[in-house]
């Protein structure tokens, strides 16, 4: 994963400032709010103590729309920096974008500006516009660094010239490449908060790619080519940053990530090997972690006690070899281990999280409540209440499991989005689709045309039966984003699942994997509409490759029909068998179970 932030606090306002922006939204609001009136005259200040009393009151939505139409008729640059800062934390895409393009145009040399507007653009599937203001924040800081080695003010880049059109910077001493290189790895973290790896991917190489020539930016692209689940590129930047510095640690991980994803096992053991050649505790990890990956766990395990006995730090190793065993199905052994860790004071909060996670698993949620209430007000607080809430309703406690998420928003209301969201889908899951809708419903109202409530809305509309509807609003979101990725998999997937359309579903989760070609839900959409068309023996190898990828247990589910099918059944029963020791409680897989070995239930 790409390292989060450094010293960039101007870009990073809008995030760090959430809670700070958001106090005021505490309180418990109105199911609908109207945005408060704007006076006729549109004067900034009068607009502008409208948004702070908004804030105050809790009308997220009314600020951010006060905030940007003050700067909108303002030509002031602070004040569009608030009101982009403002629509962003009140997560308002609209009042985002129109605040974002303000500050850009009144500051066509901030830094700061570039790197959040670029956010705003790329949330909305602007990548053009991303890409433009992207390069500019690239060219300003290599401009920057390299004035800043030679002693000298950096030329600003002749901002009559349009955003698009900034000359390619010069080659950087090696200090201020690596300035340049940490400067990049911040803002891709920053996007990444805002958009999909894929997204961010298109943008950043189209912006940075051309003059790209540090070891440290290739490899920093490298790794978003990773996360956006395209081995060819990530390991064509690897071993470009190689060349330039052949024993590039960093480069090196990549290098053996992308043969893991391209499903090249020796190579990627290999390289994994060669990295630990040049550095035997970090290397010899990362050889590990590869093992891992490639389901080699013993192999795994052994490479972990050998760095236990060449003196490599103990609390890491005992951390790895608890993942691994959780990951594998291990429970007897995750908790043992994880509980070490707790008792040798060398544990955190994560590892109670696991813990209570596999008193979940082990069929004891009274034990795993009571673990997750420990961790209510931790830093992993979401995710605890979420599972507590989750278990409280499985067992009817409605009343109960709502109220840990409710408090929880109260308290953070930087985290009420998520809350909401989260919430809808348990519901759904819950059988309360109606309810988890209202809920969507509701903060679209207060979050107009943000793409993760619309797609969440589309999710549970189809799981609610509703197929028609859904594909009208995956249809819908795809004609304001026609090239993401996401959507394409997800209407290709939907109409592969209930056998509609099959020929024009292939189509979409083909365009789907063009852009993110080793994506484990892709190809697993791509594997399930061979099956739905009737080529079961066809569907094995795409599905067992996603599965190696991803290890989802709707993935297993998918593949062992497809054995089953074929006439392979003790091979569908080993495959699901796995899954299921990983997890236990996966639904499609247990549903998928009940049709093939009702007696296995």
């Amino acid at each position: 994963m790409i390292n989060h932030l450094r010293n960039l606090s101007p870009l990073l306002c809008a995030p760090l400032l959430a809670a700070s922006l958001l106090a005021g939204c505490a309180g418990v609001r109105p199911a609908t709010q109207a945005a408060a009136p704007l006076p006729a005259g549109g004067d900034a200040s009068a607009l502008t103590v409208i948004a702070e009393v908004a804030l105050k009151r809790g009308d997220c939505r009314a600020a951010a729309e006060a905030y940007a139409h003050a700067a909108a008729v303002a030509a002031d640059v602070q004040l569009a920096r608030r009101a982009t800062q403002v629509a962003m934390a009140c997560e308002h895409l609209p009042a985002a974008w129109a605040a974002a393009s303000r500050w850009r145009a009144l500051a066509p040399a901030d830094r700061e500006a570039d790197a959040l507007y670029a956010a705003v653009a790329l949330k909305l599937y602007h990548t053009t516009e991303a890409r433009t203001a992207i390069r500019d924040f690239w060219y300003a800081e290599e401009q920057a660094n390299s004035a800043g080695a030679a002693g000298i003010r950096p030329a600003q880049p002749d901002a009559s010239a349009g955003n698009g059109a900034a000359p390619a910077p010069a080659p950087a001493a090696p200090r201020a490449a690596q300035r340049t290189a940490k400067s990049m790895t911040e803002l891709t973290a920053l996007l990444l908060e805002q958009s999909d790896a894929p997204a961010v991917l298109l943008a950043m190489s189209g912006a940075v790619e051309p003059t790209a020539n540090s070891p440290e930016t290739l490899t920093l692209l490298g790794e978003l080519a990773l996360a956006a689940y395209d081995g060819q590129r990530a390991q064509g930047y690897a071993q470009q940053a190689l060349q330039r510095d052949p024993k590039d640690p960093a480069a090196l991980r990549v290098l053996a990530r992308a043969y893991v994803v391209r499903g090249d096992a020796p190579q990627a053991v290999a390289t994994a090997r060669q990295a630990k050649a040049h550095d035997a505790t970090r290397g010899g990890f990362e050889l590990a972690e590869v093992l891992a990956s490639l389901d080699r766990n013993e192999e795994a395990h052994q490479e972990l006690e050998h760095l236990r006995s060449s003196g490599a730090p103990a609390a890491e190793i005992e951390r790895r070899l608890a993942l691994l065993a959780f990951a594998s199905g291990d429970l007897k052994e995750a908790r043992q281990r994880f509980t070490e860790l707790l008792s040798s004071g060398q544990g955190n909060e994560t590892a109670q999280l696991y813990l209570a996670d596999i008193a979940a698993r082990d069929g004891d949620p009274e034990g795993a409540i009571a673990a997750y209430r420990r961790l209510y007000d931790s830093s992993v607080a979401l995710s605890a209440r979420s599972r507590a809430a989750s278990l409280l309703l499985d067992r009817s406690a409605r009343t109960e499991a709502l109220a840990l998420l409710d408090d929880y928003a109260a308290d953070h209301p930087e985290d009420e989005l998520d809350l909401i969201r989260a919430k809808a889908r348990l519901l759904a899951d819950h059988g309360e689709s109606d309810t988890g809708l209202a809920l969507l419903a509701t903060a679209l109202e207060r979050h107009p045309q943000h793409p993760s409530i619309e797609y969440d809305r589309a999710v549970i509309l189809e799981q609610a039966g509703q197929v028609h509807e859904s594909v009208e609003a995956l249809e819908h979101m795809l004609s304001e984003r026609p090239d993401d990725p996401t959507l394409l998999n997800a209407l290709g997937y939907t109409l592969a699942d209930h056998t509609l359309e099959l020929g024009h579903a292939e189509g979409l989760i083909r365009r789907a994997l063009a852009v993110m070609p080793d994506n484990p839900a892709a190809l697993d959409s791509l594997g399930w509409v061979h099956f739905r068309a009737g080529d079961a023996q066809g569907a094995i190898s795409t599905l067992e490759h996603a599965y190696s990828l991803g290890h989802d247990a709707e993935i297993a589910a998918h593949w062992g029909e497809a054995l089953w099918v074929s006439g392979q059944r003790g091979e569908a029963r080993r495959v699901w068998a796995a899954a299921l020791a990983r997890e236990p409680d996966s639904k499609p897989l247990k549903a998928t179970l009940k049709r093939f070995l009702p007696g296995a239930q």
